[in-house]
């Protein structure tokens, strides 16, 4: 299937490991033209090799961008669209807020996850909004969670910050349509990725368990009895912020594994 994405340029957020990294990858694979920002100029270095080896050296763009800061993320799109010289989709993306609780999360939490979470978005897409409407295939996807539809336990500040992108989501496809400009949100369930195993592992220590015994836990209440891959994500993710999915807007899927068991 052709998915459209052939010198496309996309831009992700905060996606220099993980899923943002192989979703990064499979929209090479398909002919676009990525840039791509996280803070760890190390990381950023390695991310750079490994999308370099998967295509045109041309075609990748990386740099050093703190998402709660909107001049470095101002900065960023600048340098893509003098780079690239459009840009025609963004992916927003950021670490994920601290596990825990209500009682155990002190109120200097709240404000770095409103920021991290979904200010980080708003920055993206304010600054990026110009250059999208001037093209032909248009697309914003949000990385959410599936915290967003459902509370994971341990997750407290996800769970009350993830839905206020969802917000954000639906209620840009709505006033961006007008324009011509998607938009969409993906919620992954739990993947192998480091942010799960640190996760994994902040469960497992409150439950008093170990790491081996609480990732047992989860996927056993898995329809599909595993955990997804990055490379999962990344197909879905790519297909919807690609001209493939052109009348697909305003749509909130969850790539779980059907972990999510309610009916909306």
């Amino acid at each position: 299937m052709d998915l459209h994405l052939t010198n496309k340029v996309v831009v992700l957020a905060a996606s220099t490991d993980g899923l943002g990294l192989a979703t990064a990858k499979q929209l090479l694979k398909e002919g676009a033209k990525i840039a791509v920002c996280g803070r760890d100029e190390k990381r950023n270095q390695a991310a750079h090799e490994l999308l370099i080896a998967t295509a045109d050296a041309d075609h990748v763009l990386v740099k050093r961008c703190d998402v709660t800061n909107k001049e470095q993320v101002n900065l960023f799109i600048e340098a893509t669209a003098k780079k690239f010289g459009q840009i025609d989709g963004v992916i927003t993306n950021a670490g994920g807020p601290p596990s825990g609780t209500f009682e155990t999360l002190d109120m200097d939490a709240y404000e770095k996850a409103f920021h991290l979470t979904l200010m980080s978005a708003v920055y993206f897409i304010k600054t990026v909004l110009p250059y999208l409407k001037k093209s032909d295939a248009a697309s914003i996807l949000t990385i959410t969670s599936r915290s967003a539809k459902a509370p994971i336990p341990n997750l407290f500040m996800s769970n009350i910050m993830r839905p206020a992108v969802i917000g954000l989501t639906k209620t840009l496809s709505q006033e961006f349509g007008s324009y011509s400009i998607r938009v969409n949100s993906i919620l992954p369930g739990w993947t192998e990725t480091e942010r799960t195993l640190y996760l994994i592992e902040k469960r497992a220590e409150k439950l008093g368990i170990s790491v081996d015994e609480c990732k047992a836990s989860i996927i056993k209440d898995s329809p599909l009895k595993r955990m997804g891959k990055p490379e999962e994500f990344a197909n879905a993710a790519t297909f919807l912020v690609s001209p493939a999915a052109s009348y697909i807007n305003g749509v909130m899927l969850l790539v779980d594994g059907g972990d999510y068991p309610g009916l909306g």
